[in-house]
């Protein structure tokens, strides 16, 4: 833990976030899947020394609750969103925070961002998505999962074989990573937190689809969004890649964009000096 407890409930249902205290304006970090705040391990130290740091886990991810049966989808995890930044406000004091996104947290915090344009100082997108644009592709596993009737099959097969899934899990997660030295520092980490998480990563892979659907809807909302809002994307990602990058700046009125060479999915990971700075700056 690299911070102080903040306490958040929802439904009955505890986040488990994080706070490091600072002054101004809190910079507010988001994972996706299938990971937890701990993909931000590398990132804290190069972040604004002065600024207050809010991370934390989605319900069912990391240490936050994992309610059976819960719906685990992108319209939920707003939800989630929300109650973690009404308790930012009232610990730290402030209606105005910096979002960092990254991966699945792009729709629900570009959801909240848009509900809530005033409460944003800036909205920062790494390797993350939003709707469904040409060039978007899913990683191997993920396409995988996300399919209908075989997610069906390959569910049942990481209920029978957890040796399998495991591996597998290693090689994806390995995969978005480019120093290996890193990999074997960050992957088993990850990889330790997983297995519980398992029922929030299969319904959000059955989700994936309609989420990237049902928000090319809002294509006139994100046009309409003053806030500044920073892209900053691995290149090397091949799935969320430099032309999902390029769509966002075209989109948001308000936008830069860094594309960082040698990084690939987990920027914050492999590139962990620069994304601080920038998302520092946003």
């Amino acid at each position: 833990m690299t911070g102080d407890a903040l306490p958040v409930m929802r439904d009955g249902h505890q986040i488990h976030a994080e706070v490091r205290p600072g002054a101004g304006i809190p910079i507010v970090l988001m994972h996706g899947f299938p990971d937890n705040l701990h993909l931000y391990d590398r990132l804290m130290p190069h972040l604004d020394a002065q600024r207050p740091v809010v991370r934390f886990d989605f319900l069912g991810w990391g240490r936050s609750d994992k309610p059976e049966g819960w719906p685990y989808t992108a319209d939920n995890m707003t939800l989630d969103v929300a109650a973690v930044m009404d308790a930012v406000s009232q610990r730290l004091g402030q209606d105005r925070v910096v979002l960092v996104a990254h991966d699945a947290s792009g729709p629900p915090a570009i959801d909240w961002a848009l509900a809530n344009p005033d409460r944003v100082a800036a909205l920062v997108l790494l390797n993350t998505y939003y709707q469904w644009v040409p060039g978007l592709l899913l990683p191997p596993v993920i396409a995988v999962f996300a399919t209908p009737g075989l997610g069906v099959v390959a569910r049942n097969l990481a209920g029978r074989r957890p040796e399998v899934q495991e591996r597998i899990y290693s090689w994806q997660v390995g995969a978005f990573i480019s120093d290996p030295a890193v990999r074997r520092e960050v992957v088993p980490q990850l990889a330790k937190d997983f297995p519980p998480e398992q029922p929030a990563f299969f319904r959000l892979n059955q989700d994936l689809f309609g989420t990237l659907l049902r928000r090319r809807r809002r294509v006139a909302d994100l046009r309409r969004f003053t806030p500044p809002v920073r892209v900053v994307f691995g290149a090397r990602d091949r799935a969320l890649n430099p032309r999902v990058a390029h769509s966002f700046a075209n989109e948001f009125p308000n936008t830069d964009l860094h594309l960082l060479p040698g990084a690939r999915h987990y920027v914050q990971v492999d590139e962990p000096e620069r994304v601080g700075a920038l998302v520092s700056t946003a």
